[in-house]
């Protein structure tokens, strides 16, 4: 078979990875209750937190933050719309466009920091979109070309179809051309209207007004088509999102993790916490209350706010009466990490990046380095500060 033939299939593997991996993406956030709770570590509020500290675009992240949840909302439902589209070969430029434009807002929020830059995916997947805005769906298992098709013969012209013309049998049929003469027409201007195969916009005024009523009807069709898609979409994504609901969705691997009850119990903060630093000895020690040394238990951990800088720490207690403290920023691309219990690590959410608990030294990449500690103690009062 001539590679031409096989031109329009080469694309439809990625176009099928494309737009799966997106309607996977928005239905597994709309069936995960915690992705929209913002006490999860893994909440949309969590990422926009953590990506308002490293982001470029920072400045407008720290004021989006408390529109969290409908900002998730609008990104599951994009994903799902966005990827069904693709799939359906729907509108298939106006999905890709809006699958390259959501890439490339995740690579500014989310991914702009990973290093080496092609850890990031985010990156990736905006270039993947690139050759679907360009040529759209083709005509192969598409509702696009279906679409055309049946435009075509309710208009009574034949059904577009691409064929590939070797340019030798262009020049035979149009003459050649140079300098902007056609030996065709015995060396004078070149005239695009007179070759069928290079008809277009200067067409005879017939055949604009067959190709724009097919244009018309067209749009008609397709947008009765999208309309259609766009609803069941929408009972799918509540479908999905409620049965979430009703069985609890995804759990979070930072089940071993707690908010302090404290002074400092802030989590996740979307900026400087009120509680400012003391210099004043209480308990015994000098430092900014975070909580109660209760709400760590030997085993466990629990999160709070640095009053200095409105990151997110994390204080863990390993044997009775050791607490290690850390700022729970992951040095990759600014997630906040969560204390995995079972395998006594810190885990970034993210990208998986693990972090050893006595010193926090990275074990698993991502990350290029460790976790910051922070020193807490507990006070005679039985409560801890940081110091």
């Amino acid at each position: 078979m001539r590679a031409w033939a096989l031109a329009e299939w080469a694309l439809f593997p990625l176009r099928l990875f494309l737009g799966g991996t997106f309607v996977f993406a928005g239905l597994q956030k709309l069936a995960n209750p915690n992705f929209f709770n913002a006490q999860s570590p893994i909440s949309i509020k969590a990422s926009l937190v953590a990506s308002a500290r490293i982001s470029p675009i920072h400045g407008l992240l720290s004021h989006l933050i408390q529109f969290a949840t409908p900002i998730g909302i609008v990104i599951a439902l994009s994903e799902l719309a966005i990827g069904l589209g693709v799939l359906l070969g729907l509108w298939t430029r106006v999905a890709a466009l809006g699958g390259a434009l959501l890439s490339f807002s995740l690579f500014l929020t989310v991914s702009y920091h990973s290093s080496p830059f092609f850890t990031g995916a985010d990156i990736v997947f905006l270039f993947a979109w690139l050759p679907f805005v360009v040529s759209g769906s083709g005509t192969r298992l598409s509702l696009d070309a279906k679409i055309a098709a049946r435009t075509a013969r309710e208009v009574g012209v034949p059904a577009p179809e691409l064929v590939a013309i070797p340019f030798a049998k262009v020049q035979e049929i149009c003459g050649h051309f140079h300098a902007g003469a056609c030996s065709a027409r015995r060396n004078e201007i070149c005239a695009q209207s007179l070759c069928p195969v290079l008809i277009g916009v200067r067409a005879p005024l017939a055949t604009r007004v067959t190709i724009d009523s097919i244009d018309r009807r067209t749009v008609m069709l397709g947008t009765a088509a999208v309309a259609a898609v766009g609803t069941s979409a929408l009972i799918l994504g509540g479908v999905v999102a409620e049965t979430g609901r009703l069985i609890g969705g995804a759990k979070s691997p930072t089940n071993s993790t707690s908010p302090l009850s404290g002074a400092g119990s802030v989590t996740p903060s979307s900026g400087p916490s009120s509680n400012t630093p003391t210099t004043m000895p209480q308990g015994g020690v000098r430092g900014a209350l975070l909580g109660a040394a209760k709400d760590v238990p030997k085993g466990h951990a629990a999160t709070f706010t640095i009053p200095s800088s409105g990151e997110p720490g994390i204080v863990v207690q390993p044997t009775t009466g050791q607490f290690l403290a850390y700022n729970a920023v992951c040095p990759h691309a600014g997630c906040a990490v969560g204390y995995y219990g079972a395998n006594d690590v810190f885990v970034c959410p993210c990208h998986g990046s693990e972090f050893r608990v006595s010193n926090g030294a990275v074990l698993n990449g991502p990350a290029p380095t460790g976790l910051t500690p922070l020193k807490v103690v507990e006070g005679s009062d039985g409560n801890l500060y940081l110091q």
